[in-house]
């Protein structure tokens, strides 16, 4: 069993408080994101889990074992927990055969002789391809590769191993558009397929609502909200969570029976929905806007064509406000059309 338990962690440096009793349960075989600015906080977290650094207070168990408490501080080398570092801290006088090689090994003594008579090459030649690199890659050396490419050879060396927790710290981050979608949904199927529990790292909200099962925003070194990606993300728990987490629609709208009646009309919202004046929040994909010639709920004022998608900006009738409307890109209302705007799913109010 590799379940992580992190209880009441704090941390600081100086007069700053960089941790604050931050509590994050991930259970054995599941993948975790934290996703947070840079400066939160995150990377802090995943260094004290590491054992690279010692918390203030708090307690951290990886399955049956405990890694750190007020008396107990186990090192990095014997807490089986895979890291890949944002420069992948490749070892610059080896090759990339021997870099993801090292991982199947368990130290530097006797390394080269080790190497060289028992290198697994069907093992090193499965890690290149799970991380999409080809097997002529094998003899170069870190300083002929990518920052993109050194990246993908760290992951494949922190893999080889299979440790009981992989600790992910923004890994994907060099790679272009493509790639990083490719690369990340590899890792992400492998690290299931093994049963291996995982955290990744990162300020990339996209990243972190397709990468994980459990997503953790972090705000100056506490968690606003911990639960499932739909959840976090359709049904946020402050205001802040909902704006760092993508694009929002914010109305004005008086509360009453979970439902919430603004200029888009009634509008049902979460359960236990405080009454009274809120702020209603919407996602832009859940408006659709139908071009009309009669009733109407609105104008088309800008059209922000994105290629898949287009981003509607709209001015709602008798000076109402303006909201935005995420869409296909195919037949698109143009600008000056007069649209009639329904909404999909629920909102999450919010007390003023």
């Amino acid at each position: 069993m590799s379940r992580l338990l992190v209880q009441a962690v704090s941390k600081t440096f100086g007069p700053t408080r960089v941790l604050d009793h931050i509590d994050l349960d991930v259970p054995d075989g599941t993948a975790a994101a934290v996703v947070g600015a840079s400066g939160c906080g995150k990377t802090t977290l995943l260094r004290v889990i590491a054992g690279f650094e010692a918390p203030d207070t708090g307690t951290v168990r990886l399955g049956t074992e405990t890694v750190v408490r007020q008396d107990v501080f186990l090192p990095p080398q014997r807490r089986r927990i895979g890291y890949v570092a944002q420069d992948g801290a490749l070892f610059p006088h080896l090759s990339v055969a021997d870099n993801i090689a090292y991982g199947l090994h368990t130290g530097w003594r006797g390394l080269g002789e080790r190497l060289r008579r028992h290198r697994d090459r069907d093992r090193v030649a499965e890690l290149l391809a799970m991380v999409s690199l080809d097997p002529g890659y094998a003899d170069r050396t870190p300083h002929q590769l990518s920052g993109g490419q050194q990246q993908r050879v760290a992951l494949a060396r922190a893999l080889a191993r299979k440790p009981d927790l992989m600790l992910l710290d923004e890994p994907f981050s060099a790679l272009d558009t493509g790639l990083r979608a490719t690369t990340r949904q590899t890792v992400a199927d492998t690290l299931r397929a093994a049963g291996m529990t995982s955290i990744l790292v990162t300020h990339d909200q996209e990243e972190a609502l397709s990468f994980a099962a459990q997503v953790a925003v972090m705000r100056e070194g506490r968690f606003t909200q911990v639960g499932p990606p739909e959840q976090v993300y359709h049904h946020p728990a402050d205001l802040f969570t909902a704006r760092f987490l993508g694009d929002c629609i914010l109305l004005d709208a008086l509360c009453e029976a979970d439902v919430a009646k603004s200029a888009l009309g009634p509008v049902p919202v979460q359960r236990d929905a405080p009454t009274g004046e809120t702020t209603m929040m919407l996602r832009p994909e859940q408006l659709t806007a139908e071009v009309v010639t009669a009733e109407h709920s609105g104008t088309v004022a800008e059209v922000d064509f994105r290629g898949p998608d287009v981003l509607l900006t709209i001015d709602l009738v008798e000076g109402a406000g303006t909201v935005t409307v995420r869409r296909t890109g195919i037949a698109a209302p143009a600008r000056g059309d007069r649209v009639r705007l329904t909404v999909r799913g629920t909102g999450t109010a919010y007390a003023k």
